[in-house]
């Protein structure tokens, strides 16, 4: 099933989809970091909302 781009927040807020311009928008906006450390994260601790965010150390 394709994302509802009419959506403003992620499809599936357990994970991150970096591939998605939308939810890099709005995980950088949520998160207050930039879309480079928001990659860099991903890569470092994975794609689940909970790793990234401890990884980032943002509860």
């Amino acid at each position: 099933m394709a994302d509802d781009l009419s959506k403003r927040g992620p499809q599936d807020a357990t994970r991150i989809n970096v591939n998605e311009s939308h939810e890099v928008r709005y995980w950088t906006q949520t998160l207050g970091v930039t879309e480079a450390q928001l990659r860099s994260a991903v890569a470092a601790a994975g794609v689940e909302t909970k790793d990234v965010r401890t990884y980032l150390g943002k509860p």
